[in-house]
């Protein structure tokens, strides 16, 4: 087992780092899912700037003191009175240790037993689908369309 640490983010420093597994993820995980015109547009510098304009309510799971994953969560703005775990990445290198689960876990246990928990997940990210239903999420029948595709919603399921 992978020894870690899960923290809220609180530096400047630490932002930077988000924003780099933020923006490395997402090469990692959406090439082949996404237009790649689109992948091209998000850059480092976008993501280090979103993570200094939105360091609210987020988690970074660190080995070594290495940022290689993080979360954010809050309010859900799609489904009324719920709460959403708005974002969830992990480098690749990480994948299928057992570290995802722990984040995930980290998260969600900020909210209440009792508060209705969703996430949203691109149609095809067929590994993302399963993690989450590993972990208690299934489909609830809302979809969003977005220019790169279709995002489904899952709901912890008690």
């Amino acid at each position: 087992m992978i020894e870690y640490e899960i923290c809220p983010m609180t530096t400047d420093a630490e932002m930077d780092e988000k924003g780099y597994v933020h923006w490395k993820s997402w090469q990692e995980t959406y090439t082949g899912l996404m237009p790649d015109d689109y992948l091209k547009n998000i850059t480092l510098e976008k993501c280090i700037k979103m993570a200094h304009k939105w360091p609210q309510n987020t988690f970074l799971l660190k080995v070594d003191d290495k940022t290689v994953g993080f979360s954010c969560m809050g309010k859900s703005a799609d489904a009324e009175g719920a709460n959403e775990v708005i974002a969830i990445y992990l480098l690749k290198e990480y994948h299928s240790k057992g570290l995802g689960y722990a984040l995930l876990n980290q998260t969600v246990s900020r909210f209440a037993k009792s508060e209705k928990i969703v996430l949203w997940v691109l149609e095809g990210n067929e590994k993302a689908i399963n993690f989450y239903k590993k972990f208690g999420f299934d489909f609830n029948g809302n979809r969003k369309p977005l220019p790169f595709g279709v995002e489904l919603q899952m709901e912890l399921k008690p």
